[in-house]
């Protein structure tokens, strides 16, 4: 059985669907998703950015065609699913939909990244894909000046592939293109704090102890899912750095 996946979505929603994804595995899979993701899709036999199949123009061109979408025996879709357009032209494949959103709940995302020593510090990733999911980062400042004071943590801030650092306000960020690399620098913290971002949902499936802050988003639908994630609602400095505190003590 060779069977496709094509998950679009951002890092977040990638990292959320794994265990449904891992779970449509057979004896061939092949993964066609964001390239920022594709480091993360380990589990597949092949893994391939949507951007250079040629799918985003299949129902919009008369003549596009992808040929290797003939070649499995099984397609399961999370893309074109609301494509009216997308879906009639690939009718004759042996394609399943299913909605994007919202994104099942059938566990907790794993990453595995191999054995760590944890060291002493915390990670602060300032960022998010939305202006409005963004913690104001002079409450970020005060953060990281009472962690590293009362918590005996210094701080490393951080940015995903995809972020925009301004010099006024990225702290000396460090920026980790590969995303499972920066999963493996994230699970050697003793803490992560940082907005409703993917940058925050791959700390958790690292193992990283997790302090997600929300403002305008639903942590019941978005929150990252595990065991060491502390979800904070509009908190303020204090309440973050009791969070942390208590992140720390899930590990």
């Amino acid at each position: 059985m060779r069977r496709l996946l094509i998950r679009p979505g951002a890092i977040g929603d990638v990292i959320l669907s794994l265990p449904e994804l891992e779970q449509s595995r057979a004896a061939y899979t092949e993964i066609w998703a964001q390239r920022a993701v594709l480091p993360l899709l380990r589990f597949a036999d092949r893994a391939r950015a949507i951007a250079d199949t040629g799918l985003d123009l299949v129902g919009v061109v008369d003549t596009a065609r992808v040929p290797e979408l003939e070649s499995f025996d099984s397609i399961y879709s999370w893309y074109g699913s609301n494509r009216p357009e997308f879906r009639h032209a690939v009718r004759h494949l042996p394609v399943t939909f299913f909605p994007a959103f919202p994104i099942s709940p059938m566990g907790i995302p794993r990453i595995e990244v191999p054995p760590v020593q944890i060291e002493n510090f915390a990670v602060i990733h300032p960022f998010s894909g939305s202006l409005k999911k963004n913690w104001p980062m002079e409450s970020f400042r005060v953060v990281a000046s009472r962690v590293a004071s009362r918590l005996g943590l210094p701080i490393r801030w951080c940015a995903g592939p995809e972020e925009i650092l301004d010099p006024a306000l990225d702290d000396g960020a460090v920026r980790i293109a590969d995303l499972y690399q920066l999963a493996c620098r994230l699970a050697t913290a003793r803490v992560y704090i940082g907005n409703d971002s993917g940058i925050t949902h791959l700390a958790a499936a690292a193992g990283t102890p997790v302090v997600a802050i929300f403002l305008t988003t639903d942590p019941a639908v978005w929150a990252p899912r595990g065991t060491r994630v502390v979800v904070v609602r509009n908190p303020t400095p204090e309440e973050v750095v009791a969070a942390a505190r208590r992140a720390i003590s899930l590990r």
